[in-house]
C-alpha cells in the first residue's frame, strides 16, 4: 500500500466515557434531556387541547355525521403532527370554537412559535465544547441560513423549561375556561 494510500480508523476503545457527551457536566446533561421532555409534553398538550377544542363545538344533529367525517382527520393528523403544525392546528381551533377565550391568542401563538425555534436548536444542533462557566453554543442553522448564537448553559436550560411549563398551562386553560376537565387530568370540569 503507498504511504499516500493509508486509511485510518477510530480507535472506539480510546474513547472517553461518555464520549461525545463527556465535555459538558451531567447536571447540563440532566436539564437539556428535561427541556427536551417538557417540549414533548407541550406536543401532547397541544394534541389533547385540538381534540377537546374540535371536538365540544355544538351542531345540529342533522349536522353531526358530515361534522365527525371532518373531525376525524384533524384529530388523526394531530397524533403524528410536530410542534409547528399542532402549534397552527391549535391556533385554528381556538379561532373556530364559538365559546373559546380568543383574547391575546395571537401574541400566545407567537410566543409558541417562539419556543418552538428554541426546541429545534435545543434537539437538532450539534453541542460544542462548554466554556469555562459551563456554556456552550450549539451549532444550528436554520432553513433561511440563520446561525444560532447563544451560549446555552444550565441557567438557560432552566428558564426555558419554566417558560414552556407556563405555555402549557396556558394552553390547558383554554380548554377548562370552556367548563371542560383537560383530558389525562383529574382536575375540575366536565
Amino acid at each position: 500500500m503507498d504511504v499516500e494510500d493509508k486509511r485510518y480508523y477510530v480507535d472506539r476503545k480510546a474513547l472517553p466515557e461518555l464520549y461525545p457527551t463527556h465535555m459538558h457536566q451531567i447536571e447540563f446533561w440532566e436539564n437539556l434531556g428535561r427541556l427536551v421532555a417538557t417540549f414533548g409534553y407541550l406536543e401532547g398538550v397541544l394534541t389533547r387541547a385540538i381534540f377537546v377544542l374540535t371536538a365540544t363545538v355544538k351542531c345540529e344533529e342533522s349536522e353531526f355525521e358530515e361534522a365527525f367525517e371532518k373531525w376525524l382527520p384533524k384529530i388523526e393528523r394531530s397524533l403524528s403532527d410536530q410542534l409547528g403544525g399542532l402549534i397552527d392546528t391549535y391556533g385554528k381551533a381556538v379561532r373556530d370554537n364559538p365559546e373559546s377565550d380568543k383574547e391575546g391568542l395571537d401574541h400566545f401563538l407567537s410566543a409558541l412559535r417562539e419556543a418552538s425555534k428554541v426546541r429545534n436548536v435545543l434537539c437538532h444542533g450539534s453541542w460544542d465544547m462548554p466554556d469555562e462557566k459551563g456554556a456552550s453554543k450549539p451549532f444550528f442553522i436554520t432553513k433561511k441560513n440563520e446561525k444560532f448564537e447563544t451560549a446555552i448553559d444550565v441557567s438557560y436550560l432552566q428558564q426555558v423549561q419554566e417558560h414552556v411549563v407556563e405555555l402549557i398551562c396556558t394552553v390547558m386553560n383554554s380548554v377548562t375556561q370552556l367548563g371542560w376537565q383537560f383530558p389525562g387530568t383529574n382536575g375540575p370540569g366536565k
